[in-house]
């Protein structure tokens, strides 16, 4: 007798783009422009591969259980605020699930947005609530206020993935004062693209929970590092329900502390992702979704989001369907900002599907 699987788990899970390699040898190419999973073009900063290399000789220890150079290190980059860390962000989310939801409770998610909220609560056995975006892909502040009332737990992505558009300051702190006593958890990996600074909320609003990342901006997606800034009193019961040592390697932690320190590797970063961004929009002869992220959405009608994405892998180029983004139309796909040569052969292979139709 086998034991029984969970019935949730009949459903889909978190669905990945292709992997570059596997393009590569099915057409031929000697590299792929790899714009699929919205990672950093430059790779980590060579403060972070310093520092992620002298832990290695320490590394038969376990972590500091505290991450308190961690912690120091992103209080003194983005200010005097209460820390929380994880294995990824998708760590923070697991945690703050247990923290919070038991079986059966409600938890709220703006769609469409980043799956994995959905996959981590259903997980926790809460009942998940989706609220669709109105048009132009912006919140609807009253249905998702409304929803939030009596949920446990809320997810609001900005800027948004897979849409890269960014919801108002003043909005979010509106939601958060408005949905009772409902932790609000907002997404800010892809924040560092963009003008908005959300920390402000925090002050004023302490069932809000910001969440970010450094796969992103500091190129440490391989190391597995998140983070966010919470009320202070939820410190003792996250420490609690985390896994040991946050589920962070030593090493991870102290690639994010060289990281923090190398601005110099953070602002080319931004820039350059800033001047694609405006560049792919300005030349894509389909239509782009305001982003304020390191992506963008482009809607490929009266292509479907898979036909398109195989039609640009034939080009050399890995972008990522949208389809499995829950409330979003089947013509859409999300565009990486990467090197030179890689967004130039987007440009390219986007420009020969148009002239297919």
């Amino acid at each position: 007798m086998r034991p029984a699987i969970r019935p949730y788990l009949d459903g889909p899970g978190y669905v990945y783009a292709e992997r570059p390699e596997a393009i590569a040898a099915h057409y031929g190419f000697d590299r792929i422009a790899r714009l699929g999973s919205n990672e950093n073009p430059f790779g980590p900063s060579p403060a972070a591969l310093e520092a992620a290399t002298a832990a290695l000789a320490n590394a038969h220890r376990y972590p500091d259980e505290s991450m308190s150079a961690l912690r120091a290190a992103l209080r003194e980059r983005y200010g005097e605020y209460a820390y929380v860390v994880g294995n990824g962000m998708d760590g923070i989310i697991e945690t703050l699930l247990r923290v919070f939801c038991e079986a059966g409770d409600r938890v709220v998610v703006s769609t469409p947005t980043f799956s994995f909220y959905g996959i981590a609560a259903r997980g926790q056995g809460a009942r998940v609530v989706t609220v669709p975006r109105g048009p132009g892909f912006g919140v609807d502040l009253e249905a998702f206020a409304d929803a939030c009332r009596g949920a446990k737990l809320a997810f609001l992505c900005t800027p948004n993935n897979p849409t890269g558009t960014a919801t108002p300051v003043e909005d979010v702190r509106a939601i958060a004062e408005s949905c009772g006593d409902c932790l609000l958890f907002l997404d800010n990996a892809y924040v560092d693209f963009s003008d908005r600074d959300y920390r402000p909320v925090l002050d004023a609003c302490e069932n809000l929970a910001i969440g970010r990342t450094f796969s992103k901006l500091y190129g440490l997606a391989g190391f597995r590092v998140g983070y966010a800034q919470v009320p202070e009193w939820l410190l003792p019961a996250y420490a609690r329900a985390a896994t040991p040592f946050y589920g962070i390697a030593s090493v991870s932690a102290a690639a994010a502390v060289g990281a923090l320190g190398d601005e110099a590797h953070t602002e080319r970063t931004r820039a350059h992702v800033v001047a694609w961004r405006e560049r792919i929009a300005r030349e894509c002869p389909f239509p782009c979704a305001p982003s304020e992220a390191n992506f963008l959405m482009v809607d490929v009608a009266p292509h479907s989001s898979d036909d398109a994405v195989a039609a640009l892998a034939r080009e050399g180029v890995l972008v990522r369907s949208c389809r499995s983004f829950p409330d979003l139309a089947d013509h859409y796909l999300r565009v990486s900002v990467g090197t030179d040569w890689e967004n130039e052969r987007f440009l390219a292979a986007i420009g020969s599907l148009v002239s297919r139709d």
